[in-house]
Parts: structure tokens; C-alpha cells; sequence
């Protein structure tokens, strides 16, 4: 299927690796130009190249998208997207009675603040350009909230409730906002919590792997890929029906109906 895309311009943060890498390559396939950033200029430069190889158009910008500082570097690097896809790294997990009010405070600046700062920076021109797709990635986290992530769970409901209006009002201009939840996905920061939790409990990363497969119905964790290709399809000419909407990508751990 043509996506209808070619030739539209994207912002993908935090693209260098995992979700956010399999996000842009999706979208390069469908001959997007890209903005991509990340902290690490080493691995965003390597992904870049990569990128190119498309036959797209990649510019990368190393920077804290987290920061005023950031998002004005990428919004600098391409102020007119036609897409954007959101993308930060969550807070550290931990006990609730251990959190201070400034890692409240960062939790929701990373990842609540810092997507609102670029859908309003962005959304207006879409809108009166007639065409723009934002996605946000969020968690799972929001449907199912995770014991020991509770910095996660309330950043990123927050983030959903905030422009759960605005995705209404913009799809009157073929605007969408939808937000990505993912589960268990094959990516470096999985692996690090798997060995993590391996050399806690003294046991193979292999038992981890296999223990957490078992908890996925499917069987087996989602690959990058799977994650980029749903994306780029809610990125599409054919999804502008679909906005305001929460879609979980979890091989079916997500318990309720709805």
C-alpha cells in the first residue's frame, strides 16, 4: 500500500535507536524527509547515514528534546513539519514514598511538558496547511498503570488528557493526534532491564527473557519494525478517520476491554 506521504516532512525524536529508529525508517521507506534527533551525536550521525541510504532526505540534530534549549535546535532544523512523532526515554522506576517533588517535576517536564511544547509549536501550521499527523508515544502505562513506574504512569496520562480536546478540534483540517502505547519491545532498553533483573535475582538472562515472553500472550516481544509500521500507517493519507485515540502494541498483555 502507498501510504500517500512521499514528499512530506517529519520530526521523529529520539530516533537514534529502538522505537523511535524504527519509527523513522518506516517513514523513510515511504520516502519522508526527516528530522531526527537525540541526545548522543555518535549513534544519531550512524542512524542517519543509515537513513539516507532510503533515498530520503535526513537532517539530525543532537540535542535534550526535553529541554527549551532542544526543541528550539530541532524546530530551527525543520519549523514546518507535516509530521511528528514524540518520543522521550521515561523516568527511573522506584517507591513511591522515595520520590521527591523534583523528580515529579522532571517526570512531567520530560514527558508531558516537553511533547506539548512541540505539538503547540507545530499543530497551528498543519492545520492551516490541511494535512498533519502527531503521534505520540506514550505506555501502556496509561490503561494498565505499572507498580514502580508511577513517575511513567502520571506524566504520560497527563500528556493524553491534555490534548485529548485539541485532536478533536484539529481533525476539522485532516490534523490527527493519536498516541502509541507500547509493551514489550525488542530494544536496548529492554535487554538493560532484563540483565538488570537477571543480576538481581542471581539467575541467566535467558530465564528473564523466557519469564517475560510468557507474560506477553503473543509469546514473544514486538519488534521494531511492527512498531514502525503502525506508526507510519497512523502517519498516512488513509488514517485521517482516526484521531484522539489510544492503540496498544503489547502482543495483548493490556487485560480490559477497551
Amino acid at each position: 500500500m502507498d501510504l500517500g506521504i512521499r514528499g512530506k516532512k517529519a520530526i521523529v525524536c529520539a530516533a537514534s535507536k529502538g522505537l523511535g529508529k524504527g519509527c523513522a525508517e518506516a517513514l523513510a521507506r515511504e520516502g519522508v524527509d526527516l528530522t531526527i534527533c537525540a541526545r548522543g551525536a555518535d549513534a544519531l550521525n550512524a542512524t542517519a547515514k543509515e537513513l539516507q541510504a532510503l533515498g530520503v532526505k535526513v537532517t539530525a540534530v543532537a540535542c535534550d528534546v526535553t529541554t527549551p534549549e532542544g526543541r528550539a535546535a530541532l524546530l530551527a532544523a525543520c519549523p514546518a513539519p507535516d509530521i511528528l512523532v514524540n518520543n522521550a526515554g521515561g523516568p527511573p522506576p522506584g517507591d513511591f514514598k522515595n520520590f521527591s517533588l523534583d523528580d515529579w517535576r522532571q517526570a512531567v517536564e520530560g514527558n508531558m511538558i516537553s511533547p506539548i511544547a512541540l505539538i503547540q509549536a507545530t499543530v497551528y501550521g498543519m492545520m492551516e496547511r490541511g494535512f498533519g499527523r502527531i503521534v505520540n508515544i506514550t505506555s501502556a502505562s496509561i490503561k494498565n498503570p505499572i507498580p514502580s513506574l508511577e513517575l511513567s504512569n502520571g506524566a504520560r496520562l497527563g500528556l493524553t488528557g491534555a490534548i485529548a480536546i485539541l485532536a478533536r478540534k484539529a481533525s476539522r483540517n485532516n490534523v490527527t493526534i493519536n498516541g502509541i502505547l507500547p509493551g514489550p519491545f525488542d530494544t536496548d532498553r529492554l535487554r538493560g532491564t532484563t540483565e538488570k533483573l537477571a543480576k538481581s535475582r542471581g539467575v541467566p538472562i535467558a530465564d528473564i527473557e523466557a519469564e517475560r515472553k510468557a507474560g506477553v500472550p503473543a509469546g514473544r516481544f514486538g519488534t521494531t519494525h511492527e512498531f514502525g509500521a503502525t506508526v507510519a500507517f497512523l502517519c498516512s493519507a488513509h488514517a485521517g478517520f482516526i484521531t484522539g485515540q489510544n492503540l496498544c502494541i503489547d502482543g495483548g498483555g493490556y487485560p480490559g476491554p477497551l
